[in-house]
């Protein structure tokens, strides 16, 4: 490849279009020089003669970088890090149904209690009011308030038993 006389010009030319080419054919462009050393001093320390030095560079080059792609893919895949970004957290068919028929339970069991109990019950656990706002706003004794909030609660724990 390279000649007795240094032809320093002529080499360099060689080795961009080398460079270029495993660039190319490996898909690893910011490699391709790191790749064309290797395979250069692997090719320099072959005791046979070597019929074209340049296709072989270019082909140990481009397999070197194949194997370090495939390498590094593996060890990506093995960790927990990789496993858990393209695991499926999405709820299972299963589990979608069972959370449905939970969902139907509650809304049935929240339609069947008096409409003050569910009123006290929804100001409570939706809007998040404590018991002296919710009996102050509908002008009742705490007292009512928690009874109506066990009330609805016990129903709920009932139909959550039931399935």
């Amino acid at each position: 490849m390279f000649s007795e006389k240094p032809d320093v010009d002529k080499d360099r030319a060689i080795w961009g279009r080398l460079r270029r080419q495993i660039a190319a054919l490996s898909g690893r462009p910011q490699d391709a020089s790191d790749y064309l050393n290797d395979a250069y001093v692997r090719l320099s320390e072959h005791g046979s003669p070597i019929r074209n030095f340049e296709a072989l560079m270019v082909r140990i080059a481009v397999n070197r970088a194949r194997d370090d792609h495939r390498r590094q893919r593996r060890r990506n895949v093995s960790t927990d890090e990789d496993l858990s970004a393209i695991a499926d957290a999405s709820p299972t068919p299963e589990e979608m149904l069972d959370l449905r028929q939970r969902l139907n339970a509650v809304h049935a069991t929240l339609s069947r209690l008096q409409p003050r109990t569910r009123q006290i019950l929804l100001m409570h656990r939706l809007d998040g009011l404590r018991y002296r706002e919710i009996a102050e706003r509908l002008g009742i004794s705490e007292s009512a308030v928690e009874k109506h909030v066990a009330k609805a609660a016990l129903g709920l724990l009932r139909a959550s038993k039931a399935l």
